[in-house]
């Protein structure tokens, strides 16, 4: 059963963003490598970069040991030498693990160059040192003749750098042509609109070929069969604005 949403899902964007990453790069490998051939190829690959879990407890209740055990006042008297120590806590540090990425890149099967890359945007991307990490692979491909394709279906976390100031949109697909910078393409997407198709350009000469992003969705989505797990009358782990929320409802309700 397809997602309930014309486009994106946003009840997708949460705990569940890992595995819809992977079917999504999946599906879009699987659409593109029929129109490449013979003379390119679409290839997945896969990176880690290290973050922090988000599950950081910074509650303060339950940090300190009962008072009667705590408190190690002298005794009166003959007792005062044997107060009581309390042991060490036991708590739980933050750890980093390692996320895995999923980018596409499309290379011509001669001299296995690589023509255009594209990367399906993760939380780790937009925030803290993954986004660092990312700006500085982004710069890399900015500066040479790959063309750039970056597509962000996650409305937290910060945008790629442009210029100018984006639409106040929740997605957004950006095509960096490497004949065409510093201008780019950019397709804004809102949460009542299916997932745009988008051209995705070769080497010169080559016409571009046509990425379905809504299908490429809506196959990642249907696949696992997220319908059965996901739970449409709550909200979302990545919360809606007000107005996002009222139309969501509404649309659900329908």
């Amino acid at each position: 059963m397809p997602s309930p949403f014309p486009g994106m899902d946003p009840y997708l964007e949460g705990a569940l963003w890992t595995t819809l990453h992977h079917g999504l790069g999946t599906e879009i490998v699987r659409q593109l490598a029929p129109k490449l051939r013979p003379r390119y190829i679409a290839l997945p690959v896969e990176r880690f970069v290290m973050d922090m879990s988000s599950g950081v407890s910074v509650t303060t209740a339950s940090v300190y040991p009962d008072v009667s055990v705590a408190e190690a006042h002298p005794q009166v008297g003959a007792q005062a030498e044997t107060a009581t120590v309390s042991g060490p806590l036991r708590l739980a540090t933050v750890m980093p693990e390692a996320i895995p990425h999923v980018s596409i890149e499309i290379r011509d099967t001669s001299q296995r160059q690589l023509v255009t890359a594209i990367e399906i945007l993760s939380p780790t991307n937009k925030r803290g040192e993954g986004r660092r990490e990312y700006l500085t692979k982004r710069q890399r491909i900015l500066l040479s003749d790959v063309h750039l394709m970056e597509i962000d279906l996650l409305r937290m976390g910060e945008r790629v750098p442009m210029q100018q100031a984006l639409p106040h949109q929740p997605y957004f697909v950006f095509l960096s042509r490497a004949n065409e910078r510093p201008l780019t393409d950019v397709w804004p997407v809102a949460l009542s609109e299916p997932l745009p198709s988008v051209p995705v350009p070769l080497l010169a000469g080559d016409a571009d070929v046509w990425l379905d992003m809504q299908a490429a969705f809506t196959a990642a989505y249907d696949l696992p069969g997220y319908d059965l797990i996901v739970d449409y009358s709550q909200p979302p782990d990545v919360l809606l604005t007000p107005e996002e929320a009222v139309w969501a409802e509404a649309h659900l309700r329908r």
